[in-house]
């Protein structure tokens, strides 16, 4: 969907919670009332009163269609997408043989946003994930704009050096990234020579904060291309834009939300930068060919402890009660670290400012006019990453980015154990487990006889992320995937999916034990 047809549908409810406020994209459903999501999203006194009417009049309109398998195919495939990578890419073999990437909206237009790209002024590929919030503006202007402040973070300085003098010139530029999309994931046009300004001016500042010969530090390279983004995209914001479009545009970006998971890959030299609740795991294969999963990155959440006393600390102790409300900042936003979300960073005064400045649109939305309560001692959010490395072994076989749509319905170690099962084609079946339901003969017999089923047709699917899709979705207490629940998930009108999941983003890239084993022995030889 075009970004200007995205753009006039509200802010859907994501991560911010403003009791005070209206639902943005408010539908008034024909199927009667039902409950808000679960706990995971929203704190328990929204929807408690309401959970057992959570399918007051939906259970015989869900029943009554059912999609079949072709139907669910179709729309589990829709947005799938898989790259080979050549063992050879020009400058060295590589240590990844490809990925596969997929989405499922459950917003309507969906707020996560994915990208893939290889460098092509230095080495590695970058892999990442975007879970938007209050919007889809920020993850998009992400998924288009961070690759490219990182890769130019990872230039040399001479290499900075050629670039801006071919601009200077007006020379053609040597493409700096190899992008890898599908056909739905957008770029906007209408924004690329204010992003490309942008970008100029980030290695302009480059050149001159670095020598000649100077090799960049990867980690600090993703760290600064972090923290250079979102302060563009704040003061993009703030400087707004001649043309009513662009400067529209800008300011949706800056009060939306996004949080990012990204992954840089260069030989045995694995990098996560992380910001927020997306989430990167490594599949390892033991030694009995079972896979257990090792976790890359933490969560920026109240269920991180170190994250919690962070904040805390960079706020007075007379806000200790407040700066976290209910697991979230101020009361309001679940993930801790982000980008755009001015609201939880600009000043009071600021902030009226440029709305006072800004386009009609703004003024008619309740969410850029809401200031967060007990707002005393701003910035109170950072898109600073935190960023983990790993030396890839040969055991390490693959990588799964998800967004939190995905981490909320399979715990890590089912996601890698699946995935693991479908890239080898060995099934490692663990007993049977019922989670303590009461289970006739007859009625274990046929879990039984879909198990095997299951394995028969393991390969339906012809990509890693849409099969790991099709167990989030359509898994059921049993922990196999059942048909009838996945139906009516895929079913669910856009004013209830989103009462019932989040939009789900996955990456899994799959890596080449061969290429990784004869790397770590020239590094040892």
């Amino acid at each position: 969907m075009p970004v200007t047809s995205q753009l006039l549908r509200g802010l859907p409810r994501a991560k911010i919670l403003a009791s005070s406020l209206l639902p943005c994209q408010q539908h008034r459903s024909q199927l009667g009332p039902v409950a808000h999501r679960p706990a995971s999203k929203r704190p328990s006194h929204m929807w408690q009163s309401h959970r057992h009417s959570r399918c007051y009049q939906t259970t015989s309109v869900l029943r009554s269609y059912i999609l079949s398998p072709p139907q669910v195919n179709s729309i589990l495939k829709a947005n799938e997408y898989s790259f080979k990578v050549p063992e050879f890419d020009g400058k060295n073999v590589s240590s990844v043989m490809g990925f596969e990437s997929n989405q499922l909206p459950a917003n309507a237009p969906i707020e996560d946003r994915r990208s893939a790209a290889t460098c092509l002024q230095t080495r590695g590929m970058l892999l990442g994930v975007f879970d938007g919030h209050a919007g889809c503006a920020c993850a998009q202007a992400l998924s288009e704009r961070l690759f490219y402040y990182i890769a130019v973070s990872l230039l040399p300085h001479d290499t900075l050096c050629e670039l801006e003098a071919a601009v200077e010139a007006g020379r053609a530029l040597s493409p700096i990234l190899q992008w890898h999309k599908h056909p739905n994931d957008y770029f906007s046009r209408e924004a690329q020579t204010l992003y490309f300004n942008s970008l100029r001016t980030y290695w302009q500042e480059l050149i001159d904060l670095t020598s000649p010969g100077e090799v960049p530090d990867t980690r600090e390279a993703l760290l600064n291309a972090f923290k250079r983004l979102d302060n563009d995209i704040s003061l993009e914001a703030q400087v707004g834009d001649p043309n009513a479009f662009l400067h529209y545009w800008v300011l949706r970006v800056a009060f939306s939300g996004a949080t990012a998971c990204v992954a840089h890959i260069d030989g045995q030299d694995l990098f996560i930068a992380n910001a927020g609740d997306a989430r990167a795991v490594l599949g390892v294969q033991e030694e009995d060919g079972s896979f257990s999963a090792h976790t890359l990155s933490n969560d920026h959440s109240a269920q991180n402890e170190d994250e919690v006393a962070r904040i805390r600390g960079e706020h007075p102790p007379s806000e200790r009660k407040t700066v976290i409300r209910q697991d979230r900042l101020l009361g309001l936003l679940m993930p801790f670290r982000a980008f755009g979300d001015v609201k939880f960073k600009w000043s009071i005064e600021l902030q009226k400012r440029v709305l006072e400045s800004g386009p009609d649109q703004l003024h008619e939305n309740e969410h850029t006019k809401f200031i967060p309560p007990n707002y005393h001692t701003p910035p109170y959010l950072t898109a600073e990453p935190e960023i983990t490395y790993h030396k890839l072994r040969p055991q390490d076989r693959f990588m799964v980015i998800g967004s939190d749509g995905l981490w909320e319905t399979l715990h890590r170690q089912e996601v890698v154990r699946i995935v693991g099962e479908y890239l080898t084609g060995v099934h490692q079946h663990q007993p049977l487990k019922v989670g303590g339901y009461r289970v006739t003969l007859g009625q274990m017999q046929g879990l039984l006889e879909e198990r095997k089923a299951r394995a028969s047709s393991a390969f339906e699917d012809q990509n890693s992320a849409t099969y790991l899709m099709r167990h989030a979705v359509g898994n059921n207490e049993f922990g196999t995937v059942d048909h009838e629940r996945l139906s009516k998930m895929l079913s669910l009108p856009e004013e209830l999916a989103r009462m019932y999941r989040d939009d789900i983003t996955i990456i899994i890239s799959q890596f080449n034990p061969h290429v990784i084993g004869a790397q770590r022995q020239e590094g040892q030889s």
